[in-house]
């Protein structure tokens, strides 16, 4: 097939759309597509060369783009890669606007999706422009100034970007990225998320084996160890997981994950976030961050396989665990992640099966056979999954998650996966009370449907459950149940789809070669008729049941509901689809039954009539001529025999026989256009006689039998789509069609049919065109000249006419002509529309209707819009005919978007993904081929903009602005479309639209200016002109939209133009975009262009540029460029032009702003009268005004900022030594960033000396090969400039910061109250005073001063909030200031913050904690050593009550958090200080040391590769308090909460103390929970004893702090993740503590075990012992005295039992049953008042113990009968009357498993003996009370 197309192309294409070959007129393709590859190659290679960026280059990318949509990737390789190389080129323009680059984006990912195409060897990128230009939008430095503005969606682009180029990537890159971000790798910083998630997206994964030591091998252990020691989810994890996961997937066989796969499955358990225990409390971090499923389901899916086979044990442990959660009454927010997981597990494995075994092979590295899926592993993966796929078919959230899953576990493993679904299925087809079953069944056995029927070797019964099926489903088809309906007819179009409907039954007889199967298939295949009949009778009565007169009153509306129109589609596609598989012999019979139902009744049009004419229509289509023959001529007489009367013509109400009929023959006529021509004569009879009926419903009727007549003769379409090609006429001795069951379409010799329009056809459409439509514009044209009067009805019936005559036969009319509109843009690049040829020559001699419509329509819509502008309805149909004039060329765009969808849905439900390669069923091939020609005729954007669309579109504008609101919304839709289909004619329009809100203009009346703002705005998907990104359009828009505020037709009074404005402001602000002021392309570019030109074949015919065009080519861009900066001052004039007059109403001065807001940018300063209105809107009075100018003035800041010097450094020269290996933390070459006391910086010789690092992660994981350091002060910029060195714009700012009474006011206006109560620290505000000491230095401190030392006296909040960001501003802006004024500067804070730290108060310490943290942020803690010490003073003394001491504490934890390791002396400092207080008695104060402790202790990491740290550390810490706490550790009694006493005076005894401290230290267990990277295990373990001495049992919220506090921590590390080797110390401490003396204590070891055990499930299970240990504990606790625990101990041991951590055993139940065994003493007679004996004897707990152990096993299964169960409920049965508490033990487990197994009964039954089912029944009926 290559071959032969490789001649006619004269290039190998790398991969078309092969549908193209199938087209009709496939042939003519290649020529067309070399033709237009031409000419993008040398249009596009020429406009990069005359660096023409717009229109040229974005015009000719967008042709390519549409060349790629409809021929697929057809250009040689030598193309294919100069396209890439071209396009990458262009993107990475390190100054393209936004907009182009994101669509330039989107082009190369579409170019590089498919990488099997191209090798490493055919194309290598690099990678460092792609990381610059990401860095550079997605953190930007100056977006959140308002500096730029990027669209929402660039995100996401440019990473898909990444993922497509980073095969690409050269064998270098990995060390080299390695090299780059390795440095940013510091745990505690913002920099770790942004390092580890570069590595997810850049790091190539995909290189060839022998490469692998330059590729991950260089980062994988050192990833994976911290993946594994991190315990605490932090946010960066979930990148390393998909990190892993894509590395798994790309080099399966390569990497040995056996020693982690416990750990994987324990992380994803964990991630799922089950319920799991009686009481818990989730850690509130855990549940917004969790690993996403779809990485998680790749990552799980490439471990599978191997020799090992330990995934595949794992992952069956994982659903054993969790597959109770899949049954339908349980639910909660975590159930959504677990159907995710089962959908999307089994499609994962699919398609690794497929590229094992069915993918054609690339340059991609096989998987090497070793660790391919084997047979037996297969059957293992589907079985693991099968059971809770089963139970999540009935699941709340629908059935669609395990169809989806049972459809790709078909694929696999049809017998093990279909027969439980049809036990499933089968009663509940049966069942008449629960049809939510029905719905859930059916849908999963659609999605089998393919892999049942096609029955194969692995699966040969399957085909013979089709027929049962299809007629137990026949009942479905259901009036009074439409969910139940719809199900219905999907299920049996999808079934029958797959089979054709032939009666077999004969072969029997005839053939000998069958096999048991197929002789059983042919035997059912007799009930075919059977089933077609019976399906038409409950159609028939569903048709009956829903007649109009049956389903509403008279009154109400006509028109069909949304359930009837579904149902109306189900029904008629269903019957369509069993009509086109049936055989000749069950059609005629069907066909006679359909006749006779249509014509001896008379159904009324709207409803039940449209359904009996659909059923009709659907006979029509598969057999025309028979079909024909029956209704045309039964039809036309009735319709001729009741019009023959004259009188009839004129009624108002038409005969309702006329009407059905009519409405039949309408229908009946939508087939194969040459099998109408022999009724032409009759047909065109009936149209005349009543195309011109007075009844709207008959004349309407009458236009869609015109309609379909001439769409039938004059449009291309496949006329059948049988499941076989050619149909199934054979004799059944020559061909068998049961053999065809289930076969997909084979796509090289689908054989379609087409219709194409033959000659006579054409020639009959003309006829009836000028028959009928050229009267009708004769007559409407003599209207629109006044010679001939209409009446409204009238009119509106012509356009009728004339409507349906452009829909027939649209396709036989050329384009519209006329000059193209010129002038519009400057291009030195041709920009030609291309031509499709769609099968039509169009025929030149006969008359061009669609220009006679045009003119007639014109003259009508002009007449009308003078004489009589409330004809609306008229207007409605012009509106609709215009739209069809401008774009219908025989598909609507909506009518092709949803075929496209559900053409998608279909493939989607049965697909093979397992084979892939295109096997779908061939009905689905043809409409995909269809779809294909449909795609070719709506392709039209890029079309030249001609005279006589600009006079339509000024029509259409007219019609916009008109004056109903109906008539103009109508108007304005079918303007947007056009608006977006013509090139460039937005600019031709704007003027217009503008025009009508100018001022000066004064003849504008309200509805036109309305209708222009809505012009303006635009519909949701289309262009908004007010928002063209282009600098001459905004530059007219804009200021238009504020100067309208003038206008005479603008009031504000008016709610709707009021709203408008406000939505038209909002859009701008929503889809402005930075737009560019530099349009430069590079020199790369244009060599990677002439490449283009002269390469590959076809070659272009544009000649390359010459010197001269060269030239002119870059004077234009110089041109362009100066151009774009005099539109962006003009526009930034004009807008204040229009706030500088007084008359503009305040809204539109907020607009203006607003505007003037977006067009700050960070590579053009803004002009100085701009800058001037922002300063002095500063003390604006409105409150808006005020806001937007803070941020620009705060922007303009960062604008005028003079960049300070960097040099580059290495770091050895720094430190001296430097580590070769990798070691993170704490070592001697990054000792000097350290804080040290005893060398501050604290001289000026110190301070220059001093080598500042601002940035807290340099030097902790490792240095950058070059560190850029500031140089020194003396090659710096000069600071503290004079006025006369200012810059015209520093000079504005200067004059105005420096006037006592701009400032007086500024400050009072800062601090004013905005919304009370709400209003926080205001980073903008901080910004602004960031950039104004940072570039004037201390110049403004005089004037200031006063203020601060006025505003920190104050206490009320807003006060105090604005001095808080003054200072914070001023602690960040002093970065570069020199040694003396910093001095000053802290010689004027530190009192400062004295006075404001104790005057803090409950609204305000939250933002001076803002104010600290933001001032210390990435700033050498060297530097602000001044602030450390004065905070450190002393933060707890009691002064001004403990709620001070809370907040001083706060503040300084903000500020030592932001510095992290650099600060481990003051840590130790803080650590001594705190350490006597913290048997503090205030709770708050308690608190808040507890998340101070969290901090200091935060550095203590237990990570790979890091020296231990400096910083405090946790296990010293934890000795001390042992210390302190042993008067509570030692002594047995009751530890009670300790509650201050007023008077108490003195040192309160050990023990008190140690309760004190013991609140304080639980403080900081819960606080750091959940905080910190690893989790001090060993440590906690030294505490756990105390605190299960403390925790209470029952839930109840009344107990003081310190239980409830005990209670929370237990529960929070439980569902710690524990490494294997902490796994024996915890078993360890809760064996001993099993064995204390509080049973309280014992009973919460148990709660305690279920959460750990579940938590780290497969890390436990890998570890035997731990098992055994942990199985022991159990069954002693079992054995306890307490029957609080014995229960408990059961209900642990059943929870184990059902996630499978541990298995029912024969051990296990001989022990039970020997303890039920022990025999009980006998009840000795005891007289009256005998004091009983409470204390039950250790046999009673022996025996107890035993039922207990039952009761467990047996609850472990609520869901399922396994075999060893009816033994088990016997033996329990047997202590129904035992002493209690067996007794009520006994009772409880009963009426629990009467509770679980109600649901199922009927099955479960069977699993027990007549005699076992006779003990039971008596067991769980109630005894009765009257006995």
């Amino acid at each position: 097939m290559k071959g032969v197309q490789s001649d006619t192309l004269g290039f190998v294409p790398q991969k078309d759309i092969v549908y193209n070959k199938l087209l009709p007129y496939a042939n003519r393709l290649d020529d067309e597509s070399n033709e237009i590859l031409s000419k993008i190659k040398g249009n596009l290679g020429r406009a990069v060369q005359l660096r023409e960026i717009w229109p040229g280059v974005l015009f000719w990318t967008r042709k390519l783009s549409t060349y790629m949509r409809l021929y697929g990737r057809k250009f040689s390789k030598e193309d294919h890669v100069l396209f890439i190389k071209l396009l990458y080129e262009l993107v990475t323009i390190p100054g393209l606007e936004i907009s182009m680059m994101q669509g330039l984006s989107r082009l190369l990912i579409n170019l590089l999706k498919k990488r099997e195409l191209l090798s490493r060897e055919d194309l290598e990128l690099p990678w460092r422009p792609l990381y610059e230009l990401y860095d550079r939008i997605l953190f930007s430095k100056t977006e959140h100034l308002g500096l730029n503005w990027f669209p929402n969606s660039v995100e996401s682009v440019l990473k898909t970007l990444v993922k497509n180029c980073r095969p690409y990537f050269s064998e270098t890159a990995t060390q080299e990225m390695l090299d780059e971000w390795r440095p940013l790798l510091c745990p505690f910083d913002v920099t770790m998320q942004r390092a580890i998630s570069y590595f997810e997206l850049f790091l190539p994964t995909t290189l060839h084996p022998e490469l692998h030591h330059k590729g991950f091998q260089l980062w994988f252990d050192e990833l994976i160890s911290l993946w594994v020691s991190v315990q605490n989810f932090p946010s960066w994890e979930v990148h390393l997981v998909n990190l892993f996961a894509r590395l798994a997937n790309d080099n399966i066989g390569y990497i040995d994950w056996d020693p982690y796969i416990p750990k994987i499955f324990t992380r994803i358990l964990r991630s799922l976030n089950l319920p799991v225990g009686t009481s818990q409390m989730i850690v509130p971090r855990y549940v917004t961050i969790a690993y996403d499923i779809n990485h998680v389901v790749v990552w799980v899916s490439s471990l599978l396989g191997g020799p090992s086979k330990q995934a595949q044990a794992q992952l069956s442990g994982l659903f054993n665990s969790i597959t109770s959660f899949f049954h339908p009454s349980n639910h909660g927010r975590w159930l959504m992640k677990l159907m995710k997981l089962l959908q999307r597990l089994p499609a994962s494995v699919v398609r690794r099966l497929h590229r094992e075994r069915y993918r054609k092979p690339s340059w991609l590295t096989p998987i090497p056979d070793s660790h391919k899926l084997t047979e037996e592993d297969i059957t293992d993966f589907v079985l693991s999954m099968m059971q809770p796929v089963l139970l999540a078919m009935f699941s709340k959230t629908g059935s669609l998650d395990a169809a989806q899953a049972l459809q790709n576990l078909a694929l696999m493993r049809p017998e093990l996966v279909i027969p439980p679904v049809l036990e499933k299925t089968y009663p509940a087809l049966e069942t008449l009370t629960e049809p939510h079953q029905l719905t859930a069944t059916l849908s999963c056995m659609i999605g089998v449907a393919r892999s049942l029927v096609s029955g194969g070797s692995r699966f040969p019964e399957g085909p013979t459950h089709m027929l049962p099926l299809l007629m137990r489903a026949l009942p479905g088809v259901d009036p009074n149940d439409f969910s139940k309906c719809m199900i219905t007819f999907q299920f049996i179009a999808t079934f029958v789809t797959l089979v054709p409907l032939v009666d077999c039954s004969s072969a029997l007889h005839e053939r000998t070669d069958l096999t048991e199967v197929e002789r059983e298939m042919c035997s059912a295949s007799a009930e075919f008729e059977d089933f077609v009949l019976q399906f038409m009778d409950r159609c028939f009565a569903l048709i009956d049941s829903s007649t109009l007169e049956q389903t509403r009153e008279e009154t109400q509306t006509e028109k069909m509901t949304q359930v009837e129109s579904l149902v109306e589609l189900g029904l008629s596609s269903t019957f369509s689809t069993i009509l086109t598989q049936c055989s000749l012999d069950i059609f005629k019979v069907a066909l006679e039954k359909v006749f006779n139902f249509a014509t001896t009744n008379i159904f009324e049009t709207r409803v039940a009539g449209r359904m009996v004419a659909d059923m009709c229509r659907a006979a029509a289509k598969c057999h025309p001529a028979e079909c024909l023959k029956m209704f045309v001529p039964h039809c036309c007489s009735a319709i001729n025999q009741i019009a023959v009367h004259e009188e009839v013509l004129n009624e108002e109400e038409l005969d309702k026989e006329l009407l059905w009929n009519l409405q039949l023959l309408s229908e009946v006529t939508r087939v194969d256009g040459d099998k109408l021509l022999p009724y032409h004569s009759g047909l065109v009879q009936i149209l005349q006689l009543t195309l011109h009926l007075k009844c709207k419903q008959g004349y309407i009727l009458a236009c869609n039998l015109l309609h379909h007549i001439l769409r039938s003769t004059a449009l291309i379409y496949p006329t059948e789509y049988c499941s076989v090609p050619g149909g199934f006429l054979q004799p059944v001795s020559d061909y068998l069609p049961i053999k065809d069951w289930g076969r997909p379409g084979d796509l090289w010799n689908l054989d379609i049919q087409w219709h194409v329009p033959s000659v006579e056809e054409i020639s009959l459409a003309f006829y009836l065109l000028d028959l009928i439509l050229q009267p009708e514009l004769q007559r409407l044209q003599r209207f629109a000249k006044g010679e001939e009067d209409m009446s409204r009805d009238d009119v509106l019936q012509s356009l009728t006419i004339v409507q349906h005559c452009l829909l027939g036969a649209g396709s036989l009319m050329p384009p519209l002509k006329g000059e193209p509109v010129p002038e519009l843009v400057k291009s030195m690049v041709n920009l030609d529309e291309t031509t499709l040829f769609t099968g039509m020559e169009y025929d030149q001699t006969r008359e061009n209707y669609r220009d006679a419509i045009c003119r007639v329509m014109r003259q009508l819509l002009h007449y009308i819009l003078e004489n009589s502008e409330d004809d609306t309805k008229s207007l409605f149909s012009i509106i609709k005919i215009i739209s069809d004039l401008l774009h219908f060329k025989g598909s609507h765009k909506n009518e092709f978007d949803s075929r496209w969808k559900s053409f998608n849905l279909v493939k989607k439900s049965m697909e093979n993904r397992l084979h892939g390669r295109k096997q779908h069923i061939r009905a689905l091939l043809i409409d995909r081929v269809m779809l294909q020609h449909e795609l070719r005729k709506l392709t039209l954007e890029g079309c030249q903009y001609r005279s006589v669309h600009q006079e339509l579109m000024g029509d259409l504008l007219r019609l916009s602005t008109s004056t109903y609101s109906q008539v103009r919304s109508r108007a304005q839709s079918v303007l947007f479309t056009a608006l977006g289909t013509y090139n460039f004619c937005c600019r031709d329009l704007i003027p217009h639209v503008l025009d009508l809100l100018n001022p000066d203009n004064s003849s504008v009346k309200q509805q036109q200016f309305k209708g222009a703002l809505y012009c303006l705005l635009g519909n949701h998907s289309g262009v908004c002109l007010a928002n063209l990104h282009d600098w001459e359009c905004i530059a007219l828009t804009w200021p238009a939209i504020v100067r309208s505020g003038l206008s005479s037709a603008m009031s504000l009074e008016k709610p709707s133009i009021v709203r408008l404005f406000d939505d038209l402001a909002d859009k701008i602000h929503r889809q402005y975009e930075t737009i560019g002021i530099d349009f430069t392309i590079s020199g790369e570019c244009c060599s990677v262009a002439k490449q283009l030109m002269m390469a590959g074949s076809p070659v272009p015919k544009e000649l390359v540029p010459t010197e001269e065009e060269s030239e002119e080519g870059l004077n234009r861009q110089t041109l362009k460029n100066s151009e774009a900066v005099e539109n962006y001052k003009g526009l930034v004039g004009g807008l204040l032009d229009c706030l500088s007059n007084r008359n503009m109403p305040w809204k539109f001065e907020h607009i203006a702003i607003g505007f003037l807001s977006l067009l700050l940018r960070d590579d053009h300063q803004l002009p100085p009268a701009a800058v001037t209105f922002f300063v002095e809107s500063l003390n604006h009075d409105s409150l808006y005004v005020r806001k937007v100018a803070i941020s620009a003035v705060a922007g303009i800041m960062k604008q005028i900022k003079v960049p300070h010097k960097k040099i580059p450094i290495s770091p050895s020269e720094l430190c001296g030594v430097i580590e070769d290996r990798i070691v993170a933390g704490d070592r001697p070459d990054n000792q000097w960033l350290q804080y040290n006391s005893n060398k501050l910086p604290l001289t000026q010789e110190d301070w220059d000396c001093c080598a500042f690092v601002e940035k807290t992660h340099w030097g902790y994981y490792c240095w950058p090969r070059k560190l850029m350091m500031y140089a020194p002060l003396e090659e710096q910029p000069k600071q503290n400039l004079s006025k006369e060195e200012m810059t015209e714009r520093e000079q504005i700012i200067f004059d105005h910061f420096s006037d006592p009474v701009f400032i007086n006011q500024f400050i009072e206006f800062l601090s004013l109250e905005d919304r009370k109560g709400k209003d926080k620290f205001s980073p903008r505000r901080f910004c602004l005073f960031k950039g104004l000491f940072r570039n004037f230095g201390d110049a403004f401190l005089p004037l200031l001063r006063p203020h601060m030392e006025r505003l920190v006296a104050d206490s009320h909040e807003s006060k105090q909030r604005c001095v808080a960001e003054i200072i914070s501003g001023l602690i960040r802006g002093s970065k570069h200031w020199n040694f003396s004024e910093v001095e000053n500067l802290w010689e004027l804070l530190c009192p400062l913050l004295r006075t404001a730290l104790s005057n803090i108060t409950v609204e305000t310490y939250a933002d001076w904690g803002t104010c600290i943290a933001t001032a210390c942020e990435s700033r050498d803690p060297r530097k602000l050593h001044r602030l450390f010490e004065m905070l450190m003073e002393s933060p707890v003394t009691g002064e001004g009550g403990s709620f001070v001491d809370a907040c001083r504490l706060y503040v300084l934890q903000g500020g030592l958090a932001q510095q992290e390791w650099r600060v481990s002396e003051l840590l130790h400092r803080l650590l001594q200080y705190l350490e006597p207080k913290l048997t503090q008695v205030y709770k708050n104060v308690r608190e808040r040391i507890g998340s101070v402790l969290t901090y200091i202790f935060m550095i203590d990491v237990n990570l790979p590769l890091t020296q231990p740290t400096t910083s405090p550390r946790i296990s010293d810490f934890t000795e001390r308090i042992l210390l302190k706490l042993k008067p509570l550790t030692e002594g047995d009694e009751e530890i009670q909460n300790h509650v201050i006493e007023e008077n108490e005076v003195g040192e309160q005894d050990e023990r008190t103390q140690a309760i004190k401290l013991l609140k304080t230290v639980l403080k900081w267990l819960i606080a750091s929970a959940g905080r910190s990277f690893t989790t001090a295990v060993p440590e906690q373990l030294r505490l756990l004893p105390l605190l299960f001495k403390i925790a209470p049992v029952e839930n109840d919220d009344s107990y003081d702090e310190l239980k409830r506090d005990a209670k929370t921590c237990l529960s929070l590390m439980s569902q710690g993740l524990l490494y294997s080797d902490q796994i024996p110390m915890v078993l360890d401490v809760l064996k001993e503590i099993a064995g204390s003396s509080s049973w309280h204590a014992r009973y919460t070891v148990l709660t305690y075990l279920q959460i750990m055990v579940f938590y780290n499930l497969f890390t436990f299970l890998s570890d035997r012992k731990a098992v055994h240990d942990v199985r022991g504990l159990v069954i002693k606790l079992l054995e306890d005295e307490q029957l609080e625990v014995r229960e408990m101990a059961a209900t642990t041991l059943s929870g184990f039992l059902q996630c499978n951590f541990l298995s029912m055993d024969a051990p296990m139940q001989v022990h039970f049953e020997s303890l039920c065994k022990t025999r009980l003493p006998k009840k000795r007679k005891r007289e009256l008042g005998f004091v009983v004996d409470t204390i039950p004897s250790a046999d009673l707990v022996r025996r107890h113990a035993g039922v207990l152990g039952l009761s467990a096993c047996i609850l472990s299964s609520p869901y399922d009968v396994p075999t060893w169960m009816p033994q088990l409920l016997m033996d329990l049965s047997a202590h129904l009357n035992d002493t209690q508490p067996i007794e009520m033990t006994v009772k409880k487990t009963l009426s629990n498993f009467r509770r679980t197994h109600h649901d199922n009964w009927q099955q479960h039954k069977q699993q027990f003996t007549d005699d076992q089912l006779l003990v039971l029944t008596d067991l769980l009926v109630s005894p009765c009370y009257y006995a």
